[in-house]
């Protein structure tokens, strides 16, 4: 499932796919694997992600 709000957080935020990956430690690659959702990423790189996206992980990594 694609996540669609973890792509308009980096966008709000104005990140570029290798900037997010870059602020995580992770490649874009990975970055576009999780939007697309074709990548499921460990607990420790969800909340990497949220903080720099200042974001809760409900609101970028739960399944409505």
């Amino acid at each position: 499932m694609k996540n669609l709000r973890l792509k308009a957080a980096r966008a709000a935020k104005d990140l570029s796919q290798s900037a997010l990956a870059d602020l995580v430690g992770v490649s874009r690659q990975t970055i576009n694997a999780i939007e697309k959702g074709d990548y499921n990423p460990t607990i420790r790189l969800c909340i990497a992600i949220c903080k720099a996206l200042d974001k809760r992980l409900d609101e970028l990594f739960w399944e409505e």
